[in-house]
């Protein structure tokens, strides 16, 4: 079997790729990861949400830093993610440290929002209880009439976070369950790789 590529980033890119090119009636969202985050307490939390850039600093995605998942981020500073790709076979988790991403970078991805969904990051409030279903159209409609004309700016409480990698598990589906499993651990500046028992 051939080395690994030395670089797990470059890698992931590579894969990535592929899956993007796949047709959305076999793959309909690539970018869609499990994001799990960590309370204070050591409580685990769980849910889906876009990958939306990819470099040699780690993987970004953007939310409401108010919601429960923003709060953890901000608070524990870890985060784990988890792609499947079910028909290229291959499955890839990423453990890492997580930091807010700059204001610029923030801003220059909500101007390339569809504008609804710049109205929506200002009129909810993120994983926070509704007292009526209707409360959200009633926020909805006040920030349409808030920005009626002009461009909307991005909301003091939205922006993305970075998650540095510090270990990334490529895994994939092999016959008898006998999976292929090559794991990157950060050591310092560079990589180190191992190959594990599936």
């Amino acid at each position: 079997m051939s080395e690994p590529i030395a670089d797990p980033i470059a890698r992931f890119k590579t894969v990535y790729e592929q899956a993007l090119r796949l047709p959305r009636e076999i793959l309909p969202e690539p970018p869609a990861f499990a994001l799990a985050t960590v309370d204070a307490r050591g409580f685990p939390s769980l849910r889906i949400v876009l990958l939306k850039s990819v470099d040699e600093r780690g993987f970004v995605f953007y939310t409401n830093v108010e919601s429960r998942k923003g709060r953890e981020l901000l608070e524990t500073k870890h985060a784990a993610l988890c792609f499947h790709w079910q028909p290229l076979e291959l499955q890839i988790r990423v453990e890492g440290d997580a930091e807010v991403v700059s204001d610029a970078e923030a801003d220059a991805y909500f101007a390339t929002r569809a504008r609804g969904s710049q109205i929506g990051a200002w009129a909810s409030t993120q994983s926070q209880p509704m007292a009526r279903p209707s409360d959200l159209d009633v926020r909805v409609a006040e920030t349409e009439k808030r920005f009626a004309g002009e461009p909307v700016p991005r909301p003091p409480h939205w922006s993305g976070f970075l998650v540095t990698p510090r270990r990334i598990e490529f895994w994939r589906g092999m016959p008898s369950r006998l999976h292929v499993r090559e794991v990157y651990v950060r050591d310092g500046a560079e990589w180190r790789v191992e190959r594990l028992y599936p």
